[in-house]
């Protein structure tokens, strides 16, 4: 029998692994067998997930710290990865940040900000892990999590740079696999919708935002956890050879309208 999703022996990086979907995902991964590598700004929170990880799942994990800002930065977290592993054969783009203000109040700081994280640290990550490890290896998938935002534009949540920056995700995501899949380097974006957290919960069960759910999501509602996971799963695995430069939209419908 053919396990389509066995990642074992594979080794996936997930960025912005200190809380929520970035977490969830890498879950995801472990649970298919891959070892993981979480990446974040603080130490103590990718400490915890990487153990947390480990002892429910059995995989080997790593935790380590990075500012995907900041090239030199990224460069010594990849190198690290390498010594330790010898290879990577996923990475999951998912740090970001998000600036709400109306446009004409945003300042230079919060779009470069944006920009910077979103975009720049996408790219960045990208290169790097393409260029040590998946360029020689003729192999790998990176995925990059965009957002229905940078596919639309939005009346709920002024936000001009994010979607910007997350635009640029989905045409960085097509520009990267048109130029890396001679290497064997699958390249696609996911653009999930409002899911809930621990953070988000308070927010989306609020009156608006329902009456939001019911008016703009054909599904009638925001997404739950663990919703992303199959996604994630299936753009990583080996499965998926022949997808490259899809903007896979996780929305419940949102932008089908």
């Amino acid at each position: 029998m053919k396990s389509y999703f066995d990642l074992k022996g594979q080794v996936a990086v997930v960025t912005g692994c200190s809380t929520g979907l970035g977490v969830q995902m890498a879950k995801a991964l472990a649970n298919q067998g891959a070892a993981i590598v979480a990446i974040a700004r603080r130490q103590e929170l990718i400490d915890a997930v990487a153990k947390d990880i480990h002892n429910e799942y059995g995989v080997e994990t790593l935790a380590v710290r990075c500012d995907i800002t900041d090239t030199n930065a990224v460069n010594e977290a990849v190198d690290k990865i390498v010594a330790k592993f010898g290879r990577i054969d996923i990475l999951i783009n998912n740090a970001g940040t998000g600036a709400v203000a109306p446009a004409e109040d945003i300042t230079d700081e919060q779009f470069n900000g944006e920009l910077n994280v979103d975009l720049g640290g996408t790219f960045k990550m990208s290169r790097a892990v393409a260029k040590k490890a998946m360029i020689g290896a003729k192999y790998g998938r990176i995925i990059n999590i965009a957002s229905m935002y940078g596919m639309v534009g939005n009346k709920v949540a002024p936000c001009s740079p994010y979607h910007a920056a997350k635009g640029g995700v989905v045409n960085l995501t097509r520009g990267l696999a048109a130029e890396w899949g001679k290497y064997g380097i699958n390249v696609n974006a996911i653009c999930p919708g409002y899911f809930y957290s621990p953070l988000t919960k308070e927010t989306l069960d609020s009156d608006f935002f329902q009456n939001n759910a019911k008016t703009m999501i054909p599904l009638s509602r925001y997404g739950n956890e663990g919703e992303l996971d199959s996604a994630a799963i299936f753009l990583a695995s080996p499965s998926s050879s022949y997808v490259t430069g899809v903007i896979l939209p996780v929305d419940g419908g949102y932008t089908s309208m």
